[in-house]
């Protein structure tokens, strides 16, 4: 007698397939307990990227996984044989090593997908494929499922059942529609006569009955049609949602030998992702080392260059409390691993600050991984690494943006191999705007009014679950609030809200927000295995050239116990590297960041008048208005200044009782006296996501276990789900301490505001290390501060026309591009002004012995639409042999009308325009050159390239093709209207310098007017 209990749903899909299925793997876990399932398989087209959460979640709801996925299997053309067509097989997975042959044939499939066709049109992703030979040398370990569609035919099963044997089943479903049912009875038939099992599937592709629209929206999306003219290419009806065992039992009554089938094939699939082989690589040692007696050894040696011969008795104590943690949760070889990173970089003259909890380590400091060291700013350990906790600790290493940090990604790759390392990926998901206008095409909404709603969107609050109907209003305060914003951003685009197909729209945008869209790249995490990692995940090719990433994400990495070291891009690492190298160069002198003066008098002076511009974390409108308020003296200063004008600061109320604490205008309070060791350092006022963490441990009695889940939850994308969770368990923990009433809501406040953006305090003290470095060095060398940050763009808060608008206020001079003079990025060069007097301080950089300071020249790279390849080609030849005249550059470098046109413009071609022209005066040289390079052949191949033809006649006779212009010549502010719309900079007068004259007269006071007047 077959029960309901005999049946396990074998084939269900989540949104990681990709457009095929619309339901997040939660849901249909949560779907699967609520519909009475003990036992559930997920098996996503082409890859396991779901399957992290699948387990999580089932795991937690007491549901048994099963893991699989689904693959397209063909013949190549060049086979021999007569190829089949192709056709997919779903490969669920019996065993350890089951789960390592399928990793290595996914990661097989994908490496020979055609990034550059997928580019073009997304759906190539489908054509991933194997071939049967390739899936006959990994067969086995895996029970597998072929589809009994109207693709069915004898001899796929023929060949199937001779890869795969006893372990392949057809699989039917009956979902109530009668051209279904005759496709599973042809289907069964032909199993049977070939002696295949048949078993009986729900074929799932989402959660609920509901979920069907969105379901069709996806088909859509991915065929390109409308909902209109899908046609065939949706489902016939709603029944590919998850089914109760009974309605499937039901369904198959006159068939129970299918649904026992399923039973047996479920019992078969032991494996789940807790037995992962996945092991960290150990650090090659010498003959009667161990990696901890090694570590130990590093550490020794560091801590004697950090701390001396003598270190303070807290430096040896905490050292030996470390590295104690460390055996006992044998880490030693993860530390030696990041460290010989950092040290590769160092070799390479590569800048590199470890970021992150590693600032809290004392080991980490004296290995060199962090310039942070953490006893002197008192950082807690446990924030990094805890017994507790078990967790593997997080160690990020900023490197300088672009090939620097290439250069290091690529030393990790080639040391641990194609097989061994991968970056982790990064799961893109619909946000609002990528939702409304995606499910407005497959309405079919007009163009145009897509484009506006989109764009009044963006920061709109739509949560993932509001739909736009009359059943949802007055649920709650916060539902209430987002459907009067939505309405009111509705009717700006002019659409009506009370519209049904606004409302379809709407409800759709809403039921799409966090699927899954695609799988991108992580900004720098890059996971290393002892042994093959393509047996632990899948790996597939990244867009960007020579990178590959597994198919898990960061999240489901850590949850896994896969290791990540975060090797991430900072434009200003990038920028200091290149003002080092200039003043060494241009200056004569040596900097080391790590010994730069640590409480430089004028550093500090020039961060307290705000004058801060391209200075690292500091630069921003709000930082600005905080530093005179503020008015930093020290490193410590600066820390609290980095972490403070951040959104959980703001809400959680604590910069102005911070500022006025400070200031001496409010008296220092404190929540409770037992915060007063954990607050006294930031005057009562919580700052750092370490004090909020102690707070919760001290205050709520939290365990450290749970300290660790509440800085999760602080940290999870800028949610504030998780932290409404725990609310009510630090409440009742600090009435149990006795705290009052107004005591426990503010402490509330704190910690729950950090949900938006809780700064860490080892975070900022690694950031203020750089934003110190910054600061010092736009004050000492501005001039070649300023080449740096030009060459590291695009980065920070200011575009180039301000960056050299404040450095010629600082008394830099700055000097044009140039023909003869420009290299193809910004550069220094001799200057020709005395130092400049009467700044002040902050308002020009030193020279000793009163030497000239250097001067600033554009490069070719500042000018719009000029290739690098033509602007290093100009550098190339000039340096070969210099340039004669307008029509040597031609011939020799042969850029093309828009780029020669430019140059002209712009004023580039002036040197050699004006050596050759016995007309030439600055006024006239922009537009005379305009008219010479009008005249002259530009292609490089031509017999008269550079050469200047006749110009045709007009209505006053021929116009000679040398010698003046007739052209007008440009104003001033033409001129630099030219030089913005040509380059985006100019290194003549402000644009306001040429409207000064008419403000004045119309009463209009400058800003240092207006400054002058208030003061």
């Amino acid at each position: 007698m077959v029960t309901p209990q005999d049946f396990v749903e074998l084939r269900s899909r989540s949104a990681f397939s990709f457009l095929e299925a619309c339901s997040n793997p939660e849901d249909l876990v949560e779907a699967a307990v609520a519909l009475g399932h003990s036992s559930l398989a997920m098996a996503d087209r082409d890859g396991v990227s779901g399957a992290p959460r699948f387990h999580r979640a089932a795991r937690s709801a007491g549901l048994r996984p099963l893991m699989g996925a689904e693959i397209v299997v063909a013949d190549r053309l060049d086979s021999g044989a007569s190829p089949l067509p192709p056709h997919r097989l779903l490969l669920l997975v019996e065993s350890s090593e089951g789960w390592r042959r399928l990793c290595r044939l996914l990661t097989l499939a994908h490496s020979r997908r055609d990034k550059m066709l997928e580019a073009r049109d997304p759906r190539a992703r489908s054509r991933i494929r194997v071939d049967w030979k390739e899936l006959e040398a990994s067969a086995g370990h895996w029970s597998v499922l072929l589809r009994g569609d109207e693709h069915l035919r004898p001899a796929l099963l023929d060949r199937a059942r001779q890869v795969f044997g006893n372990r392949l089943s057809v699989d039917v479903s009956r979902l109530l529609d009668r051209r279904g049912e005759r496709v599973a009875r042809r289907a069964a038939a032909m199993a049977t006569a070939h002696r295949v099992q048949v078993v009986a599937t729900g074929d799932v592709r989402c959660a609920t009955p509901q979920d069907r629209r969105l379901l069709d929206a996806l088909i859509c999306l991915r065929e390109r049609k409308t909902l209109e003219t899908a046609g065939r290419h949706l489902p016939l009806n709603g029944e590919g949602h998850l089914q109760s065992r009974e309605e499937i039992v039901r369904r198959f009554a006159d068939q129970p030998e299918w649904i026992l089938a399923t039973r047996a094939i479920a019992e078969r699939c032991e494996f789940t992702l807790e037995e992962l082989d996945y092991r960290f690589p150990e650090y090659p040692l010498r003959p009667g080392e161990t990696q901890m007696s090694r570590l130990r050894e590093f550490t020794r040696i560091g801590a004697r260059e950090r701390y001396g011969a003598r270190p303070d008795p807290r430096v040896a104590k905490q050292l030996a409390h470390e590295l104690r943690i460390i055996e006992r949760l044998d880490l030693a070889g993860y530390f030696l691993i990041v460290e010989d990173i950092a040290r590769y970089a160092r070799d390479q003259k590569i800048l590199c600050q470890g970021r992150g909890s590693a600032a809290n380590s004392a080991v980490c400091y004296a290995l060199g991984i962090t310039a942070v060291d953490p006893i002197q700013m008192e950082l807690l350990f446990e924030r990094f690494l805890s017994e507790e906790r078990g967790e593997w600790p997080d160690i990020d290493i900023d490197l300088p943006s672009g090939d620097q940090r290439e250069k290091v990604i690529q030393y990790v790759f080639s040391k641990y191999g194609q097989s061994g390392s991968a970056m982790t990926a990064n799961v893109i998901t619909y946000r609002i705007k990528m939702a409304v206008r995606e499910m407005g095409k497959v309405l079919g909404m007009d163009p145009e009014a897509i484009g506006r709603l989109s764009k009044l969107v963006g920061r709109l609050d739509f949560p993932v679950s509001h739909r736009l109907s009359a059943s949802n209003r007055g649920r709650n305060k916060s539902q209430d609030e987002a459907n009067a914003a939505l309405e009111e951003r509705l009717r700006e685009a002019r659409l009506d809200p009370s519209s049904p197909d606004v409302r379809h729209w709407m409800d759709l945008v809403g039921a799409v927000q966090g699927l899954p869209r695609h799988l991108g790249q992580h900004s720098g995490g890059v996971v290393i295995a002892a042994g093959r990692l393509d047996e632990v995940v899948p790996i597939e090719p990244a867009s960007m050239a020579n990178r590959r990433i597994v198919q898990w994400d960061k999240d489901d990495c850590a949850d896994l116990g896969i290791i990540k070291i975060d090797l991430l891009g900072l434009g200003m690492l990038c920028a200091l590297e290149e003002t080092i190298s200039l003043i060494k160069r241009h200056e004569g002198k040596q900097v080391d960041l790590a010994k730069l003066p640590v409480d430089d008098p004028k550093t500090y002076a020039m961060m307290r008048c705000a004058d801060t511009i391209g200075v690292f974390q500091i630069e921003s409108r709000a930082q600005m208005a905080t530093l005179p308020r503020l008015k930093p003296k020290t490193f410590y200063d600066l820390v609290v200044e980095i972490a403070i004008i951040r959104p959980g600061p703001i809400v959680g109320k604590m910069v102005h009782p911070y500022i006025n604490r400070r200031a001496g205008r409010e008296p220092v309070v404190y929540p409770h006296e037992s915060l007063r060791p954990i607050l006294e350092r930031t005057l009562g006022v919580p700052i750092f996501q370490e004090q909020l963490l102690r707070i919760a441990m001290s205050a709520a009695g939290f365990s450290g276990g749970e300290a660790e889940e509440l800085r999760r939850a602080m940290g999870f994308k800028r949610s504030t789900e998780r932290m409404i969770k725990i609310e009510e368990r630090l409440r009742k923990g600090m009435r149990a301490q006795g705290f009052s009433k107004e005591a426990e809501d503010q402490i509330v406040l704190h910690i729950t505001s950090f949900a938006l953006y809780g700064f860490p305090e080892s975070h900022s003290a690694s950031f203020a290390l750089i934003a110190y470095a910054s600061a010092y060095l736009k004050q000492h060398h501005p001039a070649a501060f300023l080449v740096g940050l030009l060459r590291a763009q695009p980065m920070g808060f200011y575009s180039p026309a301000t960056l050299i608008k404040d450095a010629q206020r600082h008394g830099v001079e700055v000097r044009p591009i140039d023909i003869i003079a420009s290299n193809v990025q910004a550069d220094l060069e001799a200057g020709s002004q005395t130092p400049p007097s009467g700044f002040g301080i902050g308002k020009t950089g030193e020279v000793d012995g009163g030497q000239c300071p250097p001067a600033v020249r554009i490069g070719f790279d500042s000018v719009g639409g000029l290739s690098r390849k033509t602007a290093e080609r100009i550098v190339r030849e000039r340096i070969r042999e210099p340039f004669k005249d307008l029509g040597d550059l031609v011939r020799r470098v042969g850029p093309d009308r828009d780029e020669l046109d430019a140059l002209a413009e712009l004023g580039v071609l002036t040197s050699l325009w004006g050596q050759e022209s016995p007309h030439h005066s600055r006024r006239s040289t922009r537009r005379s050159a305009l008219w010479q390079v009008a005249a002259l052949e530009r292609d490089r191949d031509s017999l008269f390239a550079g050469r200047a033809l006749a110009r045709p006649a007009s209505s006053r006779g021929t116009i000679p093709s040398s010698g003046a212009s007739p052209l007008p010549p440009m104003t001033e502010i033409e001129e630099t209207l030219a030089d913005y719309r040509l380059s985006g900079v100019t290194t003549g007068v402000h644009i306001m310098a040429h409207l000064r004259e008419s403000l004045d007269r119309r009463g209009v006071l400058s800003a240092a007017k207006l400054r002058d007047k208030i003061g």
